[in-house]
Protein backbone atom coordinates (compact mmCIF):
# COMPACT_ATOMS: atom_id res chain seq x y z
CA UNK A 1 0.00 0.00 0.00
CA UNK A 2 1.39 3.12 -0.95
CA UNK A 3 0.88 6.84 -2.32
CA UNK A 4 1.03 8.47 -5.60
CA UNK A 5 4.32 11.03 -5.28
CA UNK A 6 2.84 14.28 -5.09
CA UNK A 7 4.83 17.44 -3.87
CA UNK A 8 3.83 18.61 -0.85
CA UNK A 9 1.45 15.05 -0.18
CA UNK A 10 4.15 12.88 0.75
CA UNK A 11 6.01 12.41 3.84
CA UNK A 12 4.73 15.59 5.19
CA UNK A 13 6.27 15.15 8.88
CA UNK A 14 9.87 15.33 6.54
CA UNK A 15 9.19 18.42 4.70
CA UNK A 16 11.13 20.84 7.11
CA UNK A 17 14.31 19.04 6.95
CA UNK A 18 13.89 17.94 3.00
CA UNK A 19 11.20 20.48 1.76
CA UNK A 20 8.23 19.33 -0.14
CA UNK A 21 9.87 18.33 -3.32
CA UNK A 22 12.63 16.70 -1.18
CA UNK A 23 9.99 14.83 1.16
CA UNK A 24 8.04 13.35 -2.31
CA UNK A 25 11.39 12.05 -3.59
CA UNK A 26 12.57 10.24 -0.89
CA UNK A 27 8.61 8.87 -0.62
CA UNK A 28 9.32 7.65 -4.08
CA UNK A 29 12.44 6.11 -3.30
CA UNK A 30 11.48 4.20 -0.38
CA UNK A 31 8.54 3.12 -2.00
CA UNK A 32 10.28 2.16 -5.20
CA UNK A 33 12.64 -0.08 -2.81
CA UNK A 34 10.12 -2.03 -1.17
CA UNK A 35 8.20 -2.73 -4.54
CA UNK A 36 11.29 -3.68 -6.31
CA UNK A 37 11.97 -5.90 -2.68
CA UNK A 38 7.86 -7.61 -3.25
CA UNK A 39 7.97 -7.84 -6.55
CA UNK A 40 11.65 -9.66 -6.42
CA UNK A 41 9.68 -12.30 -3.80
CA UNK A 42 7.05 -12.58 -5.80
CA UNK A 43 9.07 -13.75 -8.19
CA UNK A 44 10.71 -16.37 -6.67
CA UNK A 45 7.90 -18.51 -5.96
CA UNK A 46 4.46 -20.01 -7.74
CA UNK A 47 1.54 -18.42 -7.49
CA UNK A 48 2.90 -15.16 -5.54
CA UNK A 49 1.20 -12.19 -6.79
CA UNK A 50 1.99 -8.52 -6.30
CA UNK A 51 -0.93 -5.92 -6.19
CA UNK A 52 -0.27 -2.30 -5.35
CA UNK A 53 -3.04 -0.50 -3.45
CA UNK A 54 -2.79 3.46 -4.38
CA UNK A 55 -3.72 6.55 -2.93
CA UNK A 56 -4.13 9.56 -4.25
CA UNK A 57 -3.80 8.35 -7.35
CA UNK A 58 -5.97 6.48 -10.43
CA UNK A 59 -4.42 3.00 -11.50
CA UNK A 60 -3.21 4.32 -14.81
CA UNK A 61 -1.13 6.65 -13.13
CA UNK A 62 0.15 4.18 -10.79
CA UNK A 63 1.27 1.72 -13.80
CA UNK A 64 3.14 5.03 -15.79
CA UNK A 65 4.65 6.15 -12.16
CA UNK A 66 6.09 2.65 -12.35
CA UNK A 67 6.80 1.92 -15.47
CA UNK A 68 5.26 -1.65 -15.98
CA UNK A 69 1.45 -1.41 -17.65
CA UNK A 70 0.47 -5.19 -17.12
CA UNK A 71 0.61 -4.32 -12.94
CA UNK A 72 -2.00 -4.82 -10.93
CA UNK A 73 -2.50 -1.45 -9.75
CA UNK A 74 -5.99 -1.01 -7.81
CA UNK A 75 -6.93 2.63 -5.93
CA UNK A 76 -7.40 2.31 -2.06
CA UNK A 77 -10.95 2.73 -1.18
CA UNK A 78 -12.07 5.44 0.95
CA UNK A 79 -11.77 5.56 5.07
CA UNK A 80 -8.58 5.17 7.50
CA UNK A 81 -5.81 3.02 7.39
CA UNK A 82 -7.64 0.48 8.81
CA UNK A 83 -10.21 0.50 6.77
CA UNK A 84 -8.48 0.50 3.20
CA UNK A 85 -5.84 -2.15 4.96
CA UNK A 86 -9.51 -4.36 5.39
CA UNK A 87 -10.95 -3.93 1.67
CA UNK A 88 -7.52 -4.21 0.52
CA UNK A 89 -7.56 -7.72 2.08
CA UNK A 90 -10.99 -8.97 1.86
CA UNK A 91 -10.63 -7.93 -2.09
CA UNK A 92 -7.38 -10.02 -2.07
CA UNK A 93 -9.34 -13.41 -0.57
CA UNK A 94 -12.05 -12.66 -2.84
CA UNK A 95 -9.88 -12.93 -6.26
CA UNK A 96 -8.50 -16.12 -4.85
CA UNK A 97 -5.65 -15.49 -2.48
CA UNK A 98 -5.10 -18.70 0.21
CA UNK A 99 -2.46 -15.56 2.06
CA UNK A 100 -2.28 -12.06 2.27
CA UNK A 101 0.81 -10.16 3.18
CA UNK A 102 0.11 -6.14 3.62
CA UNK A 103 3.30 -3.83 3.38
CA UNK A 104 3.58 -0.45 3.42
CA UNK A 105 6.22 1.55 1.82
CA UNK A 106 8.11 3.78 4.83
CA UNK A 107 10.50 0.49 6.22
CA UNK A 108 13.54 0.30 4.36
CA UNK A 109 14.76 -2.61 5.84
CA UNK A 110 12.36 -4.37 4.20
CA UNK A 111 13.39 -7.45 1.97
CA UNK A 112 12.71 -10.83 0.18
CA UNK A 113 13.43 -12.99 3.01
CA UNK A 114 11.38 -11.36 6.00
CA UNK A 115 8.55 -11.74 3.39
CA UNK A 116 9.70 -15.63 3.37
CA UNK A 117 9.49 -15.45 7.12
CA UNK A 118 6.17 -13.87 7.15
CA UNK A 119 4.91 -16.67 4.66
CA UNK A 120 6.17 -19.43 6.62
CA UNK A 121 4.72 -18.14 10.08
CA UNK A 122 0.90 -17.77 8.39
CA UNK A 123 1.83 -21.62 7.84
CA UNK A 124 0.74 -22.05 11.71
CA UNK A 125 -0.89 -18.42 12.69
CA UNK A 126 -3.98 -16.52 11.40
CA UNK A 127 -1.91 -13.57 11.52
CA UNK A 128 1.45 -12.25 11.32
CA UNK A 129 2.73 -8.68 12.16
CA UNK A 130 6.18 -7.05 11.44
CA UNK A 131 6.64 -4.61 14.44
CA UNK A 132 8.03 -1.18 13.86
CA UNK A 133 9.72 0.40 16.44
CA UNK A 134 7.48 3.12 16.56
CA UNK A 135 4.63 0.92 18.14
CA UNK A 136 2.90 0.88 14.78
CA UNK A 137 4.03 -2.23 12.44
CA UNK A 138 5.08 -2.16 9.22
CA UNK A 139 3.82 -5.61 7.79
CA UNK A 140 0.53 -7.41 8.69
CA UNK A 141 -0.24 -10.96 6.89
CA UNK A 142 -3.12 -13.20 7.23
CA UNK A 143 -4.47 -16.06 6.20
CA UNK A 144 -8.37 -15.36 5.88
CA UNK A 145 -10.38 -12.32 6.23
CA UNK A 146 -9.84 -11.19 9.53
CA UNK A 147 -11.84 -7.58 10.36
CA UNK A 148 -11.59 -7.61 13.78
CA UNK A 149 -7.93 -6.37 13.50
CA UNK A 150 -8.24 -3.26 11.78
CA UNK A 151 -11.67 -1.66 13.48
CA UNK A 152 -10.86 0.88 16.80
CA UNK A 153 -7.55 0.95 16.36
CA UNK A 154 -5.77 4.55 17.12
CA UNK A 155 -3.68 4.79 13.71
CA UNK A 156 -0.71 6.86 13.63
CA UNK A 157 -0.11 6.38 17.41
CA UNK A 158 2.20 4.41 19.85
CA UNK A 159 -0.31 1.99 20.26
CA UNK A 160 -1.34 0.83 17.17
CA UNK A 161 0.31 -2.66 17.45
CA UNK A 162 -0.41 -3.60 20.58
CA UNK A 163 -3.96 -2.56 20.29
CA UNK A 164 -4.03 -4.76 17.03
CA UNK A 165 -2.88 -7.89 19.20
CA UNK A 166 -5.71 -7.54 21.69
CA UNK A 167 -7.88 -7.59 19.21
CA UNK A 168 -6.58 -10.50 17.67
CA UNK A 169 -6.79 -12.40 20.78
CA UNK A 170 -10.39 -11.23 21.79
CA UNK A 171 -11.16 -12.66 18.01
CA UNK A 172 -9.09 -16.15 19.03
CA UNK A 173 -6.84 -15.73 16.20
CA UNK A 174 -3.50 -16.92 16.65
CA UNK A 175 -0.38 -14.45 15.93
CA UNK A 176 2.86 -14.28 15.61
CA UNK A 177 5.67 -11.48 15.42
CA UNK A 178 8.64 -10.73 13.06
CA UNK A 179 11.79 -8.72 14.31
CA UNK A 180 10.63 -5.43 15.06
CA UNK A 181 12.69 -2.79 12.10
CA UNK A 182 12.24 1.18 12.39
CA UNK A 183 10.20 2.92 9.55
CA UNK A 184 10.63 6.83 8.57
CA UNK A 185 8.39 9.48 9.82
CA UNK A 186 10.78 11.96 11.18
CA UNK A 187 14.04 13.85 10.55
CA UNK A 188 15.94 11.90 12.98
CA UNK A 189 14.85 8.84 11.30
CA UNK A 190 16.79 9.91 8.20
CA UNK A 191 20.11 8.96 8.51
CA UNK A 192 19.23 4.98 8.98
CA UNK A 193 16.63 5.23 6.37
CA UNK A 194 19.27 6.70 4.21
CA UNK A 195 22.06 3.74 5.12
CA UNK A 196 19.29 0.79 4.62
CA UNK A 197 18.29 2.32 1.38
CA UNK A 198 22.21 2.09 0.64
CA UNK A 199 22.71 -1.50 1.64
CA UNK A 200 19.60 -2.36 -0.34
CA UNK A 201 20.64 -0.86 -3.96
CA UNK A 202 24.26 -1.78 -3.59
CA UNK A 203 26.02 -3.59 -6.76
CA UNK A 204 28.79 -5.83 -6.85
CA UNK A 205 30.47 -5.37 -10.11
CA UNK A 206 31.78 -9.05 -11.74
CA UNK A 207 34.58 -8.91 -13.85
CA UNK A 208 35.55 -13.03 -15.76
CA UNK A 209 39.11 -12.06 -17.21
CA UNK A 210 41.88 -14.21 -19.00
CA UNK A 211 44.80 -12.25 -19.90
CA UNK A 212 43.03 -9.21 -19.68
CA UNK A 213 46.19 -6.90 -18.76
CA UNK A 214 46.08 -4.05 -21.42
CA UNK A 215 42.49 -3.37 -20.39
CA UNK A 216 41.63 -4.13 -17.05
CA UNK A 217 43.25 -0.99 -15.89
CA UNK A 218 41.05 1.45 -17.85
CA UNK A 219 37.82 -0.57 -17.04
CA UNK A 220 38.35 -0.56 -13.21
CA UNK A 221 39.57 2.50 -13.03
CA UNK A 222 36.20 3.83 -14.81
CA UNK A 223 33.79 1.69 -12.53
CA UNK A 224 35.55 2.99 -9.39
CA UNK A 225 34.80 6.30 -10.08
CA UNK A 226 30.91 5.19 -9.44
CA UNK A 227 31.75 4.03 -6.16
CA UNK A 228 29.65 0.26 -6.27
CA UNK A 229 29.70 -1.58 -3.37
CA UNK A 230 33.22 -3.97 -4.32
CA UNK A 231 34.50 -5.06 -7.75
CA UNK A 232 34.97 -8.66 -8.09
CA UNK A 233 37.47 -10.00 -11.09
CA UNK A 234 37.01 -13.81 -11.12
CA UNK A 235 39.94 -14.71 -12.94
CA UNK A 236 40.22 -17.89 -14.78
CA UNK A 237 44.21 -18.02 -14.44
CA UNK A 238 45.85 -15.15 -16.21
CA UNK A 239 49.46 -15.59 -16.94
CA UNK A 240 50.13 -11.79 -18.36
CA UNK A 241 49.32 -9.95 -14.74
CA UNK A 242 46.04 -9.25 -14.99
CA UNK A 243 45.71 -10.26 -11.31
CA UNK A 244 48.15 -8.24 -9.72
CA UNK A 245 46.97 -4.75 -11.62
CA UNK A 246 43.45 -5.62 -10.54
CA UNK A 247 44.90 -6.21 -7.00
CA UNK A 248 46.54 -3.25 -7.32
CA UNK A 249 43.51 -1.06 -8.24
CA UNK A 250 41.52 -2.31 -5.65
CA UNK A 251 39.84 -5.01 -7.05
CA UNK A 252 39.01 -8.61 -5.06
CA UNK A 253 40.39 -11.09 -7.15
CA UNK A 254 39.53 -14.25 -6.99
CA UNK A 255 40.33 -17.83 -9.09
CA UNK A 256 38.36 -19.42 -10.74
CA UNK A 257 37.90 -22.57 -13.73
CA UNK A 258 38.28 -20.44 -17.23
CA UNK A 259 34.95 -20.53 -18.58
CA UNK A 260 32.96 -17.40 -18.22
CA UNK A 261 29.82 -19.04 -17.17
CA UNK A 262 31.77 -20.62 -14.36
CA UNK A 263 34.02 -17.55 -13.31
CA UNK A 264 30.68 -15.45 -13.03
CA UNK A 265 29.16 -18.51 -11.08
CA UNK A 266 32.09 -18.31 -8.39
CA UNK A 267 32.08 -14.46 -8.38
CA UNK A 268 28.16 -13.97 -7.45
CA UNK A 269 29.05 -17.12 -4.86
CA UNK A 270 30.98 -14.69 -3.09
CA UNK A 271 29.18 -11.59 -3.82
CA UNK A 272 27.64 -9.24 -0.99
CA UNK A 273 25.77 -6.85 -3.07
CA UNK A 274 21.82 -7.06 -3.70
CA UNK A 275 22.71 -6.70 -7.35
CA UNK A 276 25.14 -8.39 -9.47
CA UNK A 277 26.87 -6.61 -12.61
CA UNK A 278 28.02 -8.69 -14.98
CA UNK A 279 30.57 -6.98 -16.84
CA UNK A 280 33.38 -7.89 -19.41
CA UNK A 281 37.26 -6.88 -18.94
CA UNK A 282 36.83 -4.52 -21.75
CA UNK A 283 33.41 -2.94 -21.73
CA UNK A 284 33.16 0.59 -19.51
CA UNK A 285 29.43 1.15 -18.08
CA UNK A 286 27.97 4.61 -18.35
CA UNK A 287 28.28 7.08 -15.18
CA UNK A 288 26.47 6.43 -11.90
CA UNK A 289 25.25 3.07 -13.27
CA UNK A 290 24.63 2.01 -9.30
CA UNK A 291 21.82 4.09 -9.36
CA UNK A 292 20.70 3.27 -13.23
CA UNK A 293 20.86 -0.23 -12.31
CA UNK A 294 18.75 -0.20 -8.70
CA UNK A 295 16.15 2.27 -10.96
CA UNK A 296 15.42 -0.69 -13.05
CA UNK A 297 15.14 -3.51 -11.33
CA UNK A 298 13.31 -2.17 -8.81
CA UNK A 299 10.53 -1.35 -11.37
CA UNK A 300 7.80 -4.43 -10.68
CA UNK A 301 7.86 -7.30 -12.66
CA UNK A 302 11.91 -7.24 -13.64
CA UNK A 303 13.92 -10.08 -13.67
CA UNK A 304 16.93 -8.50 -15.04
CA UNK A 305 18.39 -5.92 -16.96
CA UNK A 306 20.97 -4.64 -19.03
CA UNK A 307 22.35 -1.20 -20.87
CA UNK A 308 21.97 -0.13 -24.40
CA UNK A 309 25.14 -1.52 -26.87
CA UNK A 310 27.77 1.28 -28.19
CA UNK A 311 30.94 0.31 -29.80
CA UNK A 312 34.16 2.67 -28.68
CA UNK A 313 35.75 4.24 -31.35
CA UNK A 314 34.83 4.73 -34.83
CA UNK A 315 33.96 1.64 -37.27
CA UNK A 316 32.17 3.15 -40.15
CA UNK A 317 29.44 0.69 -39.75
CA UNK A 318 29.17 0.42 -36.21
CA UNK A 319 26.67 3.27 -35.79
CA UNK A 320 23.92 1.16 -37.84
CA UNK A 321 25.55 -2.51 -36.05
CA UNK A 322 24.36 -0.14 -32.76
CA UNK A 323 21.02 1.17 -34.27
CA UNK A 324 19.96 -2.78 -34.95
CA UNK A 325 21.60 -4.24 -31.86
CA UNK A 326 19.27 -2.13 -29.46
CA UNK A 327 16.45 -2.42 -31.81
CA UNK A 328 16.51 -6.54 -31.14
CA UNK A 329 16.80 -5.53 -27.52
CA UNK A 330 13.48 -3.35 -27.34
CA UNK A 331 11.59 -5.78 -29.51
CA UNK A 332 12.56 -8.94 -27.68
CA UNK A 333 14.26 -8.59 -24.06
CA UNK A 334 17.53 -10.59 -25.09
CA UNK A 335 20.72 -8.34 -24.67
CA UNK A 336 24.23 -10.61 -24.73
CA UNK A 337 26.80 -10.29 -22.06
CA UNK A 338 28.96 -7.73 -23.80
CA UNK A 339 26.03 -5.06 -22.89
CA UNK A 340 26.35 -5.46 -18.97
CA UNK A 341 23.42 -7.57 -17.46
CA UNK A 342 23.03 -6.76 -14.37
CA UNK A 343 20.08 -8.81 -11.61
CA UNK A 344 19.16 -9.19 -8.24
CA UNK A 345 21.35 -11.24 -6.26
CA UNK A 346 18.52 -13.17 -4.85
CA UNK A 347 16.96 -13.95 -8.39
CA UNK A 348 20.12 -15.03 -9.76
CA UNK A 349 20.60 -17.51 -7.19
CA UNK A 350 16.67 -18.36 -7.91
CA UNK A 351 17.23 -19.29 -11.59
CA UNK A 352 20.33 -21.43 -11.03
CA UNK A 353 22.94 -18.41 -12.35
CA UNK A 354 24.95 -19.26 -15.57
CA UNK A 355 25.35 -22.80 -17.73
CA UNK A 356 28.77 -23.62 -17.39
CA UNK A 357 29.31 -23.81 -21.48
CA UNK A 358 32.27 -22.71 -23.56
CA UNK A 359 30.14 -19.88 -25.18
CA UNK A 360 26.59 -18.94 -25.11
CA UNK A 361 26.08 -18.90 -21.16
CA UNK A 362 24.70 -14.95 -21.90
CA UNK A 363 22.27 -16.14 -24.25
CA UNK A 364 21.14 -19.06 -21.77
CA UNK A 365 21.37 -17.10 -18.91
CA UNK A 366 18.85 -14.12 -20.30
CA UNK A 367 16.41 -17.25 -21.15
CA UNK A 368 15.99 -18.45 -17.79
CA UNK A 369 15.78 -14.88 -16.33
CA UNK A 370 12.66 -14.32 -18.95
CA UNK A 371 11.09 -16.90 -18.12
CA UNK A 372 10.60 -15.76 -14.27
CA UNK A 373 9.89 -11.83 -15.60
CA UNK A 374 10.75 -8.96 -17.84
CA UNK A 375 14.25 -7.98 -19.32
CA UNK A 376 14.34 -4.23 -19.09
CA UNK A 377 16.78 -1.93 -21.43
CA UNK A 378 18.74 0.66 -19.53
CA UNK A 379 18.25 3.77 -21.62
CA UNK A 380 21.90 4.71 -21.14
CA UNK A 381 24.98 2.57 -22.92
CA UNK A 382 27.86 0.63 -22.06
CA UNK A 383 30.91 1.34 -24.42
CA UNK A 384 32.32 -1.71 -25.62
CA UNK A 385 35.72 -2.37 -27.29
CA UNK A 386 35.41 -3.53 -30.65
CA UNK A 387 37.98 -5.99 -30.69
CA UNK A 388 36.16 -9.03 -30.86
CA UNK A 389 34.05 -7.38 -33.60
CA UNK A 390 37.69 -6.20 -35.14
CA UNK A 391 39.09 -9.65 -35.21
CA UNK A 392 35.92 -11.71 -37.81
CA UNK A 393 34.87 -8.27 -39.07
CA UNK A 394 31.91 -6.12 -38.55
CA UNK A 395 29.12 -7.44 -40.25
CA UNK A 396 30.46 -11.31 -39.70
CA UNK A 397 30.22 -11.01 -36.67
CA UNK A 398 26.61 -9.30 -36.29
CA UNK A 399 25.19 -11.49 -38.40
CA UNK A 400 26.37 -14.68 -37.09
CA UNK A 401 25.25 -12.90 -33.84
CA UNK A 402 21.77 -12.47 -35.64
CA UNK A 403 21.59 -16.29 -36.75
CA UNK A 404 22.44 -17.46 -33.12
CA UNK A 405 19.62 -15.56 -31.81
CA UNK A 406 16.99 -16.67 -34.89
CA UNK A 407 18.38 -20.37 -33.71
CA UNK A 408 17.47 -19.91 -30.44
CA UNK A 409 13.52 -18.43 -30.79
CA UNK A 410 12.93 -21.33 -33.43
CA UNK A 411 14.63 -24.11 -30.83
CA UNK A 412 17.55 -25.44 -33.05
CA UNK A 413 20.02 -27.61 -30.06
CA UNK A 414 22.38 -25.55 -27.99
CA UNK A 415 24.86 -27.41 -28.99
CA UNK A 416 24.79 -26.51 -32.73
CA UNK A 417 23.98 -22.72 -31.80
CA UNK A 418 27.23 -22.68 -29.49
CA UNK A 419 29.60 -23.71 -32.83
CA UNK A 420 28.36 -20.49 -34.53
CA UNK A 421 30.38 -18.24 -31.71
CA UNK A 422 33.60 -20.63 -31.54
Amino acid sequence: MTRLPREGRNKTRLIPALGAKGAMVFHDRLARHAIGRASSFCMMGKGRNLRICLEGGTPIEGKSWLGDDSLDCREQSDGDLGTRMRIASEDAFADGAEKVVIVGTDCPSINESILHEAKQLLDSNDLVYGPALDGGYYLVGMRKPSPAVFDGISWGGENVLSQSLDAANLAGLKTALLNPLPDVDHPQDLPAAEQALRIGSSVSVIIPTFNEAPRIAETLASISQSAPHEIIVADGGSTDGTREIAGEMGARVISAAKGRGSQMNHGAETATGEFLLFLHADTIPPDNFPHIIANTLNRPNTAAGAFRFKLSGDMGASPLIEALVNLRCRFFGTPYGDQGIFIRRAIFHQIGGFSNLEAMEDLYFIRKARNAAKIRIARESVLTSPRRWQQSGLIRTFLRHQLMFLFDRIGIPDRLISQLRQ
